[in-house]
């Protein structure tokens, strides 16, 4: 080996350990930095002709581990989901109230079952019936104000994402632009770790807000794509990624590439903030506040039954009940058994008694032979039984009975029953709490009754995946054939309905409910509905309920009737008693027998729709209480649960890291004892190789 051999070889050791050196002084001096990367250099042995010539120095690499990375940025996308999911399922929790104090939503309930319990010892005590209209009054204000704050929750929800969208378009930008930055450090071996590592923390940042797939670039950087491949930064340009959203339809994020030559397209989230922020927007506030609706549905559903069986004293002179959304044909036709409608003069006694015969077709007037009736006739053959001591009418869905004179009304239900009602209870004749919209989707119609929305007039439904992407918007137009059947049938067209991702069904009490089919399991939703029941009518998502809006804003429409909120002795707390005949009174002002039955409407089975994270089931008010309150709080508590799962994963994840990538001192003071060797060494060589020099040159 020549002497200059000599002096170029260990001239490359002194570089070689001079930079190691400068790099274990870094990971020293930043080794309480936080989103450091300990770094080490990269050297190559130098071979010309075969012949070793020192070592080179191709650059500093920062010490990583690919798997360990995305491990981290994946346990990092669900802590954040689950994180954002338990803290306000925790907030909508809390709106319920302490279950172990009088204040708990569920026990104002059993305050109005008892109030009527204790009327029904006293029923002439305008206190306790006051007390009683009081108790509704706050449980339906306090069900109102739990509804409405879900939904201020909603929207504190809905503006966060928007916030997130907003920095993790930031965070794309800025990995793209120290992409650049990267590239131009690596092409003349320049140290890049300074730039690789703010990267390296903008992307746990952006994996904390959405998942993402990172891949290193050969020429430095990374490319960041969605969960299906959609290219969100890395290859000069960052995408713009939007939050599309409506009030009626599920949210989802679409990206829009750089450059602006493709239209948006919308990408999976399936963790992170974003996700779990989404997921609580659309489906978990949504959920409760559909529970919410259905429980309050119900609950008010069992008072006006035992209410519309009873009578008050002295009886109204006015009988006027719901909007029914339903012709009166078609309200009339599908009911079954027996009812009785008493007219009374001002002392109760019964002047006129009408049965009404709904299987047989038939009505008699004061036991008189039995006319025979249709739906499209009941309303003459009705006012011709009342013989002028009252009239029926039947306007815009509502059936109305007015007593002539001084005359008053009350309702027998007897064996009447459609769609799980009694007659005067399906009218909503003698509600107790009334609605301002349509809260009861069992409409009772069947596949055979008329639909009666007008042909041609479009319903928009949005067909999605269970995280919110759009599959397909579908508009679809009612049908020429006019019995509920075909109206399904359209619905379910293959062709230009819903058929290839799901179906509509029309169940025995007349509720139209969707049922997404596999693999897609797609959920449906509302885009925008012109259809119209008649003149004046509902639409079709307003009649049955279709639509998370629609279901969610129920809670607070109910209130207590303004007759008997003005004046409470209007309460019908007693029962008619026809053993008197046409001489004695058919109703007593001590009769509590009303109020014993209103107190306990609470332990009458019933039917409750599937809503939130309860099925379709049959159960007592007072069971289903106890039901939906339980799984509030076990939805929290799972949520909560999985939140600290996620985080133990995350930390073991980061930890296990940090093992690589973080600086370990003891090992970085043994590799500067190792380098300031080898660079003592190279620096003997290069003497040595002065001293021979010096001798040769001594020698000429």
């Amino acid at each position: 080996m020549s002497l200059n051999v000599t002096l170029q070889t260990a001239a490359s050791g002194l570089n070689a350990a001079q930079a190691s050196l400068r790099a274990v002084s870094d990971n020293i001096a930043n080794v309480n930095t936080p989103g450091y990367v300990r770094k080490a250099v990269v050297q190559q042995p130098l071979v010309v002709d075969g012949v070793g010539m020192g070592v080179r120095v191709q650059g500093m690499k920062r010490i990583t581990d690919d798997y360990l990375q995305s491990a981290s940025l994946t346990a990092a996308s669900d802590s954040s989901r689950w994180a954002a999911v338990a803290q306000y399922l925790d907030n909508a929790q809390s709106l319920f109230g302490d279950p172990s104090s009088p204040g708990f939503f569920f026990s104002r309930l059993d305050e109005i079952y008892g109030a009527f319990a204790t009327a029904a010892d006293d029923p002439s005590s305008s206190l306790l019936r006051s007390q009683s209209i009081a108790n509704i009054q706050d449980f339906l204000a306090e069900a109102d104000r739990i509804n409405s704050q879900l939904s201020e929750l909603g929207g504190t929800v809905e503006t966060r994402i928007t916030a997130d969208i907003d920095r993790a378009n930031d965070l794309l930008a800025q990995v793209d632009r120290l992409n650049a930055e990267i590239s131009r450090a690596k092409m003349v071996n320049a140290d890049a770790s300074g730039s690789e590592n703010i990267q390296s923390q903008l992307l746990d940042e952006l994996s904390s807000l959405m998942n993402v797939r990172v891949a290193r670039r050969a020429e430095g950087g990374v490319t960041v794509r969605s969960t299906e491949g959609v290219l969100l930064a890395g290859e000069g340009g960052s995408a713009t990624l939007s939050y599309v959203r409506s009030d009626s339809t599920p949210g989802y994020i679409s990206a829009k590439p750089s450059g602006g030559g493709t239209d948006a397209q919308p990408i999976q989230i399936a963790s992170g903030e974003i996700r779990g922020l989404m997921d609580l927007r659309d489906q978990e506030l949504p959920k409760l506040q559909d529970q919410l609706g259905e429980f309050l549905t119900r609950a008010v559903d069992q008072l006006n039954a035992a209410h519309n069986a009873s009578v008050a004293y002295p009886a109204p002179s006015t009988l006027t009940g719901r909007n029914t959304g339903l012709d009166l044909p078609t309200a009339v036709g599908g009911f079954s058994g027996a009812t009785t409608l008493a007219v009374m003069d001002a002392n109760g006694v019964l002047v006129r008694r009408v049965d009404v015969d709904f299987t047989a077709g038939t009505m008699s007037a004061n036991g008189g032979p039995a006319v025979a009736f249709t739906p499209g006739t009941f309303l003459a053959t009705l006012n011709t039984q009342l013989g002028g001591q009252a009239t029926a009418s039947f306007t815009g869905g509502t059936l109305s009975i007015a007593g002539a004179g001084a005359n008053t009304l009350a309702v027998d239900e007897g064996t009447s029953q459609k769609a799980g009602r009694g007659f005067s209870h399906f009218f909503g004749l003698n509600d107790l709490v009334r609605s301002n919209g349509f809260t009861n989707y069992d409409t009772g119609l069947r596949p055979t009754d008329p639909h009666g929305f007008t042909a041609g007039d479009p319903i928009t439904l949005r067909l999605s995946s269970p995280d919110g992407l759009p599959l397909r918007d579908i508009t679809i137009p009612v049908p020429a054939g006019t019995q509920m059947s075909d109206l399904v049938n359209a619905l379910n067209s293959s062709a230009t309905g819903v058929g290839l991702y799901g179906s509509f069904s029309l169940d025995a009490q007349g509720a139209l409910t969707f049922q997404g089919a596999p693999p897609t399991n797609a959920q449906v939703s509302v885009v925008t509905d012109n259809t119209q029941r008649g003149a004046g009518g509902p639409s079709i998502s307003q009649l049955f309920g279709l639509g998370a809006v629609e279901r969610s804003n129920r809670a607070g429409r109910f209130q207590v009737d303004g007759t008997l909120d003005a004046d409470p002795t209007r309460l019908a707390l007693g029962k008619l008693d026809f053993s008197g005949g046409f001489t004695l009174p058919a109703i007593r002002p001590g009769d509590g027998r009303g109020a014993l039955a209103l107190s306990q409407a609470g332990d009458v089975a019933t039917r409750f729709q599937a809503a939130g994270s309860l099925g379709q089931v049959n159960m007592t008010v007072s069971r289903y209480a106890s039901e939906f309150g339980g799984s509030i709080g076990r939805n929290a508590a799972s949520a909560e649960t999985r939140k600290e799962s996620a985080a133990a994963v995350l930390n073991e994840a980061t930890a296990r890291r940090q093992s690589v990538e973080g600086v370990n001192l003891d090992e970085e003071l043994v590799n500067m004892t190792t380098y300031q060797q080898a660079f003592n060494a190279s620096a003997r060589m290069v003497q040595a190789a002065k001293d021979l020099f010096d001798v040769l040159l001594g020698m000429v």
